[in-house]
């Protein structure tokens, strides 16, 4: 069963706007997040605060306590779509915000996650601990 849903898992396209949504929820199943430059990694004692600055950024924080760790910065108008992928590791699922344009295509964020994305999972009312 899980193979199969790694399989699936494997060619999932998503929109920004779906997976943002669902990402949310799913907090606490970050295991990592970062960009071409940078991996900001998930440990017992952090935990992942979302926010928003104005319509054009999103804003994805790391603390331990009241102390910012770690910011990324998404900006949603550079997103054209997400795609998951299975990890190369059991229990890690990538998802790479894609920013594409006439000559290039590149994994301009990823966030991975402790589980894959179900697209008949409706958005729980708090967050989901897996």
């Amino acid at each position: 069963m899980a193979t199969q849903k790694r399989i699936e898992h494997a060619t999932a396209t998503l929109s920004f706007s779906s997976f943002w949504s669902w990402l949310q929820a799913h907090a606490n199943c970050i295991l990592r997040a970062g960009t071409p430059e940078i991996v900001v990694y998930d440990a017992e004692d952090l935990h992942w605060h979302f926010a928003t600055e104005g319509d054009d950024a999103l804003i994805v924080q790391l603390t331990r306590g009241k102390n910012l760790v770690s910011e990324i910065i998404v900006v949603p108008g550079d997103i054209t779509y997400v795609q998951g992928v299975a990890g190369e590791v059991e229990d890690e699922f990538v998802f790479e915000l894609i920013s594409e344009t006439d000559r290039d295509r590149v994994a301009a964020y990823h966030f991975v996650l402790s589980h894959g994305y179900d697209g008949q999972e409706t958005a729980p009312s708090r967050r989901a601990v897996h």
